[in-house]
């Protein structure tokens, strides 16, 4: 398994930007669990910390969509690198607003700020693999190496930024995202010799002003995505409400951490193995996998068998990403292959944000257990359109199949 993931790596330059990527990818790993860490330590409200963490994954969601068409367009150094330096200061301001007790809605502009311009790093890196790689069985295994390493970052992360909030400083959560964010971004989009090369548009091509989510397909994707985020935003605020109503607060990070392992572990021994069966099963089967293994959060009844549980729901978070990544890639234009990577992000981040808003109302009036019935929801809606989807996206696939036979042919 190890050496798959070794010869990729020894690609010219691969390993850089790779290692640069992942140092990136940390600071959004960390900014959903430290604002609503610092919101509910300094403002005493699971609502208000929800609407932050909402209004800024909506804004990323946004941002990106926006970001990433550019980049397509103009490169990703001349467009990523200052907004992720303006992302960096409007973080900045936020814990500084924080601190002072500030109005929570003169927090809301720099949140908003913050999460637009954050653009998304794990897009930027798997159009460089794209760009670096011919072989598609490397480009597997490209792809798992990049979303097990997006689940470190959100194992780490979180035990990171939850003990900097509970032992240092309740702001102190967030430092992480300004410090690494910026300084992963400086490094990753200073690497220009990897930097896909903007493909120019075929003439008479109408393909470039066509809404993404029109592509055959995509938007089954998407909405897949969606609900996954929406799981994902409802779990980070109930895990931090079911540890502190067990008073075991400071274990919410790591609990959330567990899921993230498991999910690493999952992407790893699944992208270390060559597929035989149609990408849109192996889909449709791992969303329906995590659909149903994420009801046993709803039963646990301490953060050691919630830790369990989330572990055995993680393996299967990353196989799924991977394989939507791999969809999104095989089903848009080459010369909007970022831009589609970025909208699975933004799908994500959008569910993530009603997610976080809706569990932190409920469990303001009902406590953590309301929390819970909103992730095993969530999951079941998303193993329930994976099902729906799951003709249509085999109908699309073989279509697009049959297209680039053609094409190679010609």
């Amino acid at each position: 398994m190890v050496r798959s993931y070794l010869a990729i790596l020894k690609i010219p330059g691969a390993l850089a930007f790779s290692a640069a990527g992942l140092m990136a990818r940390f600071g959004g790993a960390m900014v959903g669990i430290g604002t609503v860490l610092m919101i509910q330590a300094l403002y005493q409200s699971y609502g208000q910390a929800g609407i932050l963490a909402a209004a800024n994954s909506v804004a990323w969601a946004v941002g990106t969509a926006i970001l990433s068409h550019l980049v397509d367009r103009h490169g990703q150094r001349r467009i990523m690198l200052p907004t992720a330096l303006v992302s960096a200061v409007a973080l900045t301001a936020l814990v500084v607003l924080a601190l002072c007790h500030a109005p929570i809605g003169w927090l809301i502009p720099c949140t908003i700020v913050a999460g637009f311009t954050g653009g998304s790093p794990g897009a930027m890196v798997r159009a460089r693999w794209n760009y670096v790689l011919d072989d598609p069985r490397d480009l597997h295994t490209a792809f798992s190496l990049e979303s097990s390493l997006d689940e470190i970052t959100f194992a780490v992360g979180p035990v990171l930024a939850t003990w900097l909030s509970t032992s240092v400083n309740p702001a102190a959560g967030l430092a992480g995202p300004i410090v690494l964010g910026a300084g992963g971004a400086l490094v990753f989009y200073s690497l220009r010799a990897t930097q896909p090369q903007i493909i120019p548009l075929p003439a008479h091509s109408h393909e470039h002003r066509r809404f993404l989510l029109a592509f055959p397909g995509i938007a089954m994707v998407l909405g897949v995505g969606a609900l996954m985020g929406a799981l994902f935003g409802s779990l980070d605020i109930t895990v931090v409400a079911a540890t502190t109503a067990w008073d075991v607060r400071p274990l919410s990070g790591l609990v959330l951490g567990v899921m993230s392992v498991g999910s690493a572990i999952g992407g790893l021994a699944y992208g270390a193995r060559g597929w035989v069966s149609p990408l849109w099963r192996r889909f449709t089967i791992g969303v329906c996998i995590l659909g149903v293994t994420v009801c046993s959060l709803f039963f646990a009844t301490n953060a050691w068998v919630l830790g369990v549980c989330g572990f055995v729901a993680g393996l299967a978070i990353a196989p799924t990403f991977i394989n939507a990544n791999a969809l999104i890639g095989h089903l848009v234009p080459a010369t909007r292959l970022t831009e589609g990577l970025a909208w699975l992000g933004t799908g994500i981040g959008i569910g993530v944000s009603i997610g976080s808003m809706t569990a932190g109302a409920i469990i303001d009036r009902f406590g953590f257990h309301g929390g819970f019935a909103c992730v095993v929801v969530a999951g079941l809606l998303a193993c329930v359109l994976g099902l729906i989807a799951a003709p249509i996206l085999k109908a699309v696939t073989k279509a697009r199949d049959a297209a680039d036979r053609a094409t190679a042919v010609l």
